[in-house]
């Protein structure tokens, strides 16, 4: 197992996702993690992630110094390497000049962290502060042009810092890196598997629930079906899934989840239709923010009203992801930024009487595919595109309205009857329409329109913290949008979205 100190970076879930790639089990935790915990633990080795802050900033996150002491491998990245080196009597300063974005690494040594890597390599730099003295017994093993202290190690106590970051795909070999890490100094085994998770999942479960009824927030995604599934094979009975419908789903979604639960899993479902209350509240709302929690906060109430009319329910239980609560707020309470809220983790009410199960909170989404199949889930639930939970209410910009509905759905059944015919479903994170709080004008038989503009949007990634906008074939958008121009009154406009993750995220909203 290996510990992964949460700093704050945004990279802080691709780490842990690059860990388990080599199947190796990890977690993250706090930087207040006490010591005696870490020893409980007994980690192979320690990960101190990046982060946003400077080490000498008021209120810059510090874990315990006394993780140096306990004889355990410690690898910094970023701000990990420049806490490492002040704890350890080294100095860190303000640089000149921020480096941001790639760069060309010189490799000084190529032992340790650097076996097998390339005197010359490309690397992802991200930081304010530079190292200005290194501890005593630590060197240097890489540099840029404007960072002389790259990476550094102290081999006899098995220190090893990056001042770039090695788990994002920018960094070419950063790969090999990290494994060498895993298996050159840490001398971890490949032992963590979908097979081994599932086994410890059930006993989590059971330990948690005990005899106790749950109720699921069944959406008919990967995430709440994986759960199902999961939680079903732990509980068996004592699961009743709950369908809501919202009011702002796709076009047919209700009857195909049913359809699915009912007759492929067999699983207890129960349908609420809830589409009024969550329109009215939404009534009027523009902001994203309050959107979401709105959902949420809805989605929690009807859950609660429908969890009284089953006796003596004491669990709620949701398909809550890594990504889900890095986005929200830090993992375990940790200090990363907060970008938006989800509906899973950003707007439960305090005064919520049901307890929480969330058998899915520590995968990413390619890990809870992974998940289905081990559990037998079919090809069409695995690999299912996501949708997010407020669903078409964040897809459409500015107040969700009835007939705003109507055209986005038929939008977007468009759009996904096309890419599936294209044979490109599969290869794309997630394709949808964003419905624009804009109109333009058009000439449409002769006449001129003044109607609104639809966006598509189409990304590839692999976990949803990066993504990159599909390169999606020019005939194949032409259809699309003049199919969605033609069959759907009221669209005059469509329009593509090519930008990437980061600096925008893959929903609008």
């Amino acid at each position: 197992m290996i510990l992964i100190i949460d700093f704050g970076s945004q990279y802080n879930q691709l780490i842990a996702r690059r860990v388990r790639e080599n199947q190796v089990y990890c977690r993250i935790e706090p930087p207040e993690l006490p010591l005696s915990a870490i020893r409980a633990m007994a980690p192979e080795g320690i990960i101190l992630s990046g982060g946003p802050a400077s080490i000498y900033a008021a209120g810059a996150p510090r874990a315990q110094s006394g993780i140096f002491e306990l004889g355990i491998p410690v690898l910094g990245i970023c701000y990990g390497l420049q806490f490492m080196v002040d704890a350890l009597g080294g100095r860190v300063i303000g640089s000149a000049k921020r480096e941001y974005g790639f760069a060309e690494l010189t490799i000084k040594k190529q032992k340790g962290l650097f076996s097998g890597v390339k005197p010359k390599t490309t690397c992802w730099m991200s930081h304010g502060d530079s190292i200005g003295e290194l501890p005593r017994g630590f060197s240097v093993t890489a540099s840029t042009a404007n960072t002389k202290v790259a990476a550094a190690e102290d081999a006899r106590r098995r220190f090893y810092g990056l001042q770039f970051h090695p788990e994002v795909v920018h960094t070419r070999e950063g790969g090999k890196m990290l494994a060498n890490f895993l298996f050159g100094v840490c001398n971890c085994a490949r032992t963590w598997s979908m097979r081994s998770f599932v086994a410890e999942a059930v006993e989590d479960i059971r330990r948690q629930v005990g005899k106790e009824k749950v109720i699921l927030g069944l959406s008919g995604g990967v995430d709440s079906s994986v759960a199902a599934a999961l939680l079903h094979r732990a509980i068996g009975k004592q699961l009743t899934c709950v369908f809501v419908d919202n009011g702002v789903l796709r076009e047919g979604e209700a009857k195909r989840v049913i359809d699915m639960f009912k007759k492929h899993l067999r699983i207890n479902l129960r349908f609420v239709r809830a589409g009024r209350i969550f329109l009215q509240r939404l009534k009027g709302v523009t902001d994203p923010e309050r959107k979401r929690k709105i959902i949420g906060r809805t989605f929690i109430e009807v859950f609660d009203a429908e969890a009284r009319k089953l006796k003596d329910v004491r669990f709620l239980a949701q398909g809550t992801l890594y990504p889900d609560l890095i986005e929200s707020r830090s993992a375990f309470g940790g200090p990363s930024a907060v970008i938006k809220s989800h509906h899973n983790v950003g707007g439960l009410p305090k005064t919520m009487k049901l307890k929480l199960v969330e058998p899915l909170r520590h995968l990413f989404k390619d890990e809870v595919r992974l998940l289905g199949k081990e559990l037998g889930l079919a090809d069409d639930v695995v690999w299912r595109q996501p949708f997010p939970g407020p669903g078409l209410a964040i897809r459409i910009i500015g107040e969700v309205t009835v007939p705003r509905l109507s055209l986005l759905k038929r939008a977007d059944r468009i759009l996904h009857q096309e890419i599936r015919d294209a044979n490109l479903y599969g290869k794309l994170w997630q394709s949808f329409t964003i419905l624009l709080p804009l109109k333009s004008v058009g000439i449409m038989g002769d006449q001129r329109t003044y109607e609104n503009i639809v966006a598509i949007r189409a990304v590839t990634s692999d976990d949803a913290m990066t993504a990159d906008w599909a390169r999606l074939p020019h005939d194949l958008l032409a259809r699309i949008s003049t199919r969605i121009i033609n069959e759907v009154r009221g669209i005059n406009r469509v329009v593509y979205d090519i930008s990437s993750k980061p600096p925008g995220t893959i929903e609008w909203e």
